[in-house]
Formats: structure tokens, C-alpha cells, sequence
């Protein structure tokens, strides 16, 4: 069981320079096994062109090392957060793409200005506070990912329809069914980031996407009685 883990994991961080969303080594994608309650993350700071799956550190929902020679990733904290906050999702993916950080640097949501965003984010794409110093000096990755829950929790925004957000001043982190699911929530949350962007530089004063096309557009993906694809 750990060696598919691993293997998907380690497939899973691949694809984050495939797609153009990592500078060196600046991401992290990850996979819980719900049954064993088993983490795996890629392990800090080593390049991707010599990542292995054998690399790939097997962590417990206490952080505890169960396999792996490797430091997981600093940012395994976050990713533990949101796994025993958020029951549904399975992968967790962290980069530091140019566009989703742009909104992040600039502390805005963002915003749905069309179908594309309206696809697979139900809604503005929340940015999440800054952490106080306090929060910083004492569990830095913890508290980001407290902060990503508190303001899911306390803004009523639910996970599965909103499957990734923008953390202030640092970058993106998204989520999925497992870490490939995640890792495709975050080529779409760049991509619209990137969109947003141009929308405002050609119409600075570009309204929202009407709420009944995005409940069209959303639904008919991921709603009750979602119709787009193929039925087999």
C-alpha cells in the first residue's frame, strides 16, 4: 500500500513542474490514506530532476515519521491541517505559481469574472489572512493551515466547491480527491488567476459573472445532476 502511495505522490509532485507551476523547488503535493490515516509528502528542498519515489516520506496525521530517510517538506503542517479539518479531500498541493501569488501578494480574492473559474470554483477564490507575529513564531505552517479552515469555517465556504485558496503575501494551496486531482485544481486556479488579471487590464471595472451562469457552469459539472462528460 505505502509503495502506490508513494508512487502517486511522487507522479503527483512531477507534474507541478510539467505544467510550468514550480521555480526550482518551490511546491509540495501530497496524498492521505484515509484507512491508515498515512500522509506522504515529497521531502524538503531536493530538485525535482532527482526526486524518486523511494524519497517520497510517509508521516502520520501527528506529524510522526513512519517511513522515509528524508525531512518531509516544511510545509507538511499545513497539509495535516487541512486533511483532519476536511474529511473529503485526499491531495493537497502547495506552489508558489506566478499569478495565484500576484493575488496573494496583492491580498484580494479572486474574483469569478467567467465560466472558466466558474467551472471549478464555486465562487471568488478566498484569500486568507496574514498570520500575526505570534502565529509565525510559535507553528508558522500549522497556523497557515488553521487560518485556510478559519476562514472556510467562519465565511461558510465549503471545501469540495471551493477547492483551493490563496494565502497573503505567500501563495496558493489546493486540494482534491487525491494529490493528481489537486494537482489539476492548481493549473486551474493559475490559469485564472492569470485571467483575472488580463480581465482587469482590459476593464478595470469588470463586474462578476452573473450567480445563475456560475450555478449553471458549476453544476453541471459537480452538481447533484451534473451532465457534463461521458457516463460510463
Amino acid at each position: 500500500m505505502l509503495e502506490e502511495l508513494k508512487k502517486r505522490v511522487y507522479e503527483a509532485n512531477m507534474l507541478l513542474p510539467k505544467y510550468g507551476l514550480i521555480t526550482f523547488t518551490w511546491g509540495n503535493a501530497s496524498e492521505i490514506d484515509r484507512e491508515s490515516g498515512l500522509v506522504a509528502i515529497k521531502p524538503s528542498g531536493v530538485e525535482y530532476d532527482k526526486l524518486t519515489p523511494d524519497d517520497i516520506v510517509i508521516l502520520d496525521l501527528d506529524g510522526k515519521i513512519v517511513e522515509g530517510k528524508l525531512n518531509p517538506s516544511t510545509d507538511t503542517p499545513t497539509h495535516i491541517e487541512l486533511y483532519k479539518a476536511f474529511s473529503d479531500i485526499g491531495g493537497v498541493v502547495h506552489t508558489h505559481s506566478t499569478h495565484a501569488v500576484a493575488w496573494a501578494q496583492a491580498g484580494l480574492d479572486i474574483p469569478c469574472y467567467g465560466t472558466t473559474h466558474a467551472d471549478y470554483f464555486y465562487g471568488a477564490i478566498p484569500c486568507i489572512r496574514n498570520l500575526t507575529a505570534e502565529e509565525i513564531e510559535d507553528g508558522y505552517e500549522e497556523n497557515t493551515g488553521l487560518s485556510i479552515v478559519e476562514r472556510y469555517t467562519k465565511s461558510d465556504i465549503n471545501p469540495k466547491f471551493v477547492p483551493g485558496c490563496v494565502c497573503k503575501n505567500h501563495g496558493p494551496f489546493t486540494w482534491g480527491k487525491d494529490a493528481k486531482e489537486a494537482v489539476h485544481n492548481a493549473v486551474v486556479l493559475e490559469e485564472v488567476a492569470r485571467m483575472a488579471i488580463l480581465t482587469r487590464q482590459v476593464n478595470p471595472s469588470a463586474g462578476e459573472t452573473p450567480r445563475y451562469m456560475q450555478d449553471k457552469h458549476f453544476m453541471r459539472k459537480h452538481g447533484p445532476n451534473a451532465y457534463y462528460g461521458q457516463n460510463n
